[in-house]
């Protein structure tokens, strides 16, 4: 039995039988739909789960029903509108940190999205793809905004990403970034906790703001070196909102250097250039250096580790001796 279905399109028009492998297994019947029948609107999956035409071993089951191994699933002929103009992803592979049979890590360069929408066409999950099309599963355990740089990890079996997410939603894990910021930071130890409220404006930008009833928020700041006008942060995530380093920072009065969305704009564009006495920064000065979880598999410990870019690292040394 042919286990890897293709999507049903306006080419395939016959029923599908499909076998559920281990890794399939465990999802809800409508979102292995939704995943499998990519272009399909979703309002027409759940029509044909309602409807009875997709069954599973022959009998007739409901959206929230969770596949087994082994699971015959008939998928009833589909039309997709064909798109006229699709760019075909071009493949991309990664400076690996670490790999194994569940887990990719990369080193994540700042400027690429993790994935597709919003305005941009495809990122690294779906490079990623298309450069190992061998690969039964792939799936991004976490997100860093786009001009984060640093460590990003990668589950290859569904085992190892409900893992993972699990000692993600429990505070088993511990994500450290390295920053450097704008103005006179004093603290060794600084702990962060302002409520953050996420919201799209009209145009479909996401944005985060410090706001009353907001979700609990929580970042620890340690001070690594301290120059007259900046200093490079270490940042410890005790919890994991959209853009949480960067608000917190911002909202404390130390915008992230680079940061186009929260920080010092004017700023920003002096660092383009460089002076007699600094070299200049043409992104945002934030990165992923360090993260700790256990296996999923093996159950042990893991340290990975993503040394700083060399553009932050140049900027660094052009600010000359730290004063603290």
């Amino acid at each position: 039995m042919q286990n890897d279905v293709v999507p049903p399109s306006s080419q395939a028009l016959a029923a599908q039988f499909v076998t559920i492998t281990e890794e399939e297994a465990g999802q809800r019947i409508d979102n292995y739909l939704l995943r499998v029948c990519k272009g399909v609107p979703k309002s027409h999956i759940y029509r044909i789960l309602r409807s009875g035409e997709v069954r599973v071993n022959k009998g007739r089951i409901d959206q929230l029903y969770r596949l087994e191994q082994g699971d015959l699933v008939r998928i009833p002929p589909i039309r997709v509108a064909e798109k006229t103009s699709s760019a075909a992803v071009p493949g991309a592979e990664f400076k690996i940190v670490h790999e194994d049979n569940h887990l990719l890590v990369i080193d994540k360069p700042a400027g690429v999205a993790v994935h597709g929408g919003s305005g941009v066409s495809y990122g690294v999950i779906e490079q990623l793809r298309a450069a190992r099309p061998e690969a039964k599963f792939l799936e991004l355990v976490h997100r860093l905004d786009r001009e984060t740089s640093g460590l990003l990890l990668l589950a290859k079996k569904r085992s190892a990403l409900t893992n993972l997410h699990d000692q993600m939603r429990e505070g088993h894990t511990d994500k450290r970034y390295l920053t450097a910021v704008s103005g006179n930071w004093v603290n060794k130890r600084q702990h962060v906790k302002l409520p953050l409220h996420k919201y799209t404006t009209p145009d479909g930008e996401r944005r985060v703001v410090v706001q009353a009833g907001g979700m609990e928020s929580h970042t620890v700041f340690s001070l690594l070196r301290k120059w007259e006008e900046f200093a490079l942060l270490e940042a410890e995530l005790k919890t994991g909102r959209t853009h949480q380093i960067r608000v917190h920072l911002a909202s404390s009065g130390f915008p992230i250097l680079g940061d186009e969305k929260y920080g010092d704009f004017a700023l920003n564009k002096q660092l383009q250039k460089a002076t007699e006495t600094r070299g200049a920064l043409r992104r945002m000065f934030l990165h992923a250096h360090k993260i700790t979880f256990t296996h999923p598999d093996s159950g042990a410990k893991m340290t990975l580790q993503a040394p700083l870019p060399a553009e932050c690292d140049r900027f660094l040394v052009s600010l000359g001796q730290p004063v603290g």
